[in-house]
C-alpha cells in the first residue's frame, strides 16, 4: 500500500483512469462487432452509417491514447475493406 499522500492520490488516479479507459475499449469493441454483424447480414446502408460512427469512435479512442493510431488506422481498414466486399 502506498505510504506517502501522493503516492495515495496516484493510487486512487489510476484506479479512476483504468475504469474510464477499460469502458472507453469496451465502447470500441462493441462498436466494431455491430459493423461487422451488420455487414454480415447484408444490410449495406445499415452497415455504412455504423461504420462511419465506429470510425468516429476509433480515432476518439486513438487520439487520447488509449489504442495505438496504428492500430486504429488497421481496424478501420479491415472494416472498409469488408465494406467493399460487399458490393
Amino acid at each position: 500500500m502506498a505510504n506517502s499522500a501522493q503516492a495515495r492520490k496516484r493510487a486512487r488516479q489510476s484506479v479512476k483512469r483504468r475504469e474510464h479507459n477499460v469502458s472507453m475499449r469496451s465502447r470500441l469493441r462493441t462498436a466494431i462487432k455491430q459493423v461487422k454483424k451488420l455487414i454480415e447480414t447484408g444490410d449495406k446502408e445499415k452497415a455504412n452509417a455504423a461504420f462511419i460512427q465506429t470510425v468516429s469512435t476509433v480515432d476518439t479512442i486513438a487520439g487520447k491514447g488509449i489504442i495505438h493510431k496504428n492500430k486504429a488506422a488497421r481496424q478501420k481498414s479491415r472494416l472498409s475493406a469488408a465494406l467493399k466486399e460487399m458490393a
